[in-house]
C-alpha cells in the first residue's frame, strides 16, 4: 500500500505516518511546514517527505493507493494569523487533492472538523445536523473552508465516482500538539506547568469533549477498511465544562497557578458533544482512553521536549 497524506508532520498528521510505517506501507508525506514540525516525522526507508503548499500543487510520481487530506492550521491563534492559508488549504488543496486521487485512482480521505456545526443549536452533534456557522467571524475561515472541502469531496464522489470517506474531528489531544497551539488543553497545560495563570474564557460553563489521538488514530484506519463515503464524527463523548477542564489539569500537574477569566472569544461554541451512533454501528469504535490518562501522556510529553514545571 502506497498512502499520500497532507499535513503530515502536523499532531495528527505525524501519528498517522508512524501508524503506516509500521505497517509497512510505503508513505509520502506532504507538507509545508507552515505549523507542522519536520521533527515530528522519522527517519524511515519507506517515508518520502515532500515540503510544499498542496494549494499550489500536488505532484507526486508512481501509484497511490490513497491520498489522506490532513492538511490545515487548526487552532484559534492560526484562524487569525494565517486566514488566507486556511481558506486556500480547504478549497484549492482539497480540489487539487482530489484531483490527485482521480488521477491516481485512488481512494480519498478527508479531515473534516467538528467546526462544521459552528455554534450548535443541535446537542450532541449527529452526523444529519447541518449547523449553525457565522460565515464572516473569525472562525469562519477554518469553519467554511472545511464545509466547502466536505462539499468538494461529494461532488468528486458523485460526478467522478472516486471512492471517498469524510470524518468530522472532535477536540483531538496528546503529544505532539504544539505547547503554543492556542487550544484549550495545550494552553492549560502549558499555563500550569510554567505556574502562570490558567485562562478560562467565559465563565467556564461551556462545555467540551476529548479523544486521545490513539482513539483517533484507530477510528480512521477502520473507516478506511469499510465501505461508507457520508460523514462520520469521531470523538469522546464524554462532556466536561471548561472551569472543570482547568480544575483536573491544576490538580494532574500538582500546580499551584490560578484560575482568571477572560471575556468568551468571537463565535466560540457554547456547547460541543459528538453522537457517536454511526461510527459504533459501522466501525465498531468507541474511545478507550480516558482524559486523565491521556493528560498524563501529554504532559509526559511537554516534559520531553522541555516545558518544565515551575
Amino acid at each position: 500500500m502506497r498512502i499520500v497524506i497532507t499535513g503530515a508532520a502536523g499532531f495528527v498528521g505525524s501519528h498517522l505516518v508512524d501508524m503506516f510505517l509500521s505497517l509497512g506501507y510505503e508513505v509520502v508525506a506532504i507538507d509545508n511546514l507552515i505549523t507542522g514540525k519536520r521533527s515530528n516525522l522519522t527517519v524511515n526507508k519507506n517515508l518520502t517527505f515532500l515540503e510544499q503548499n498542496v494549494y499550489k500543487y500536488i505532484e507526486v510520481e508512481g501509484k497511490v493507493d490513497w491520498v489522506l487530506h490532513f492538511a490545515s492550521p487548526a487552532s484559534p491563534i492560526d484562524f487569525m494569523k494565517y486566514p488566507i492559508p486556511i481558506l486556500k488549504v480547504g478549497s484549492s488543496g482539497t480540489i487539487n487533492c482530489l484531483g490527485l486521487a482521480k488521477a491516481k485512482g485512488a481512494k480519498f480521505f478527508l479531515a473534516s472538523t467538528s467546526e462544521v456545526y459552528g455554534d450548535p443549536l443541535e446537542h450532541p452533534q449527529k452526523e444529519t445536523y447541518v449547523g449553525n456557522v457565522d460565515p464572516i467571524s473569525e472562525r469562519s475561515v477554518y469553519d467554511e473552508s472545511k464545509r466547502f472541502a466536505e462539499a468538494a469531496t461529494m461532488a468528486y464522489h458523485r460526478f467522478h465516482k472516486i471512492n471517498v470517506r469524510i470524518i468530522r474531528i472532535f477536540n483531538t489531544y496528546g503529544p505532539r500538539m504544539r505547547p503554543e497551539d492556542g487550544r484549550v488543553l495545550s494552553n492549560f497545560i502549558t499555563q500550569a506547568m510554567t505556574g502562570k495563570p490558567i485562562t478560562v474564557y467565559g465563565d467556564g460553563s461551556q462545555t467540551r469533549s476529548f479523544q486521545y489521538v490513539s482513539d483517533l488514530v484507530n477510528g480512521i484506519t477502520k473507516l478506511m477498511d469499510v465501505e461508507y463515503q457520508l460523514p462520520v464524527n469521531l470523538g469522546n463523548p464524554n462532556e466536561f465544562t471548561i472551569l472543570e477542564l482547568a480544575n483536573i489539569v491544576k490538580k494532574i500537574t500538582n500546580s499551584s497557578s490560578e484560575i482568571i477569566f477572560k471575556p468568551l472569544p468571537d463565535a466560540d461554541p457554547k456547547r460541543r458533544r459528538p453522537d457517536i451512533s454511526r461510527a459504533k454501528e459501522i466501525l465498531k469504535w468507541d474511545s478507550k482512553v480516558s482524559l486523565e490518562d491521556g493528560l498524563k501522556k501529554m504532559i509526559d510529553y511537554y516534559k520531553s521536549i522541555g516545558l518544565t514545571k515551575v
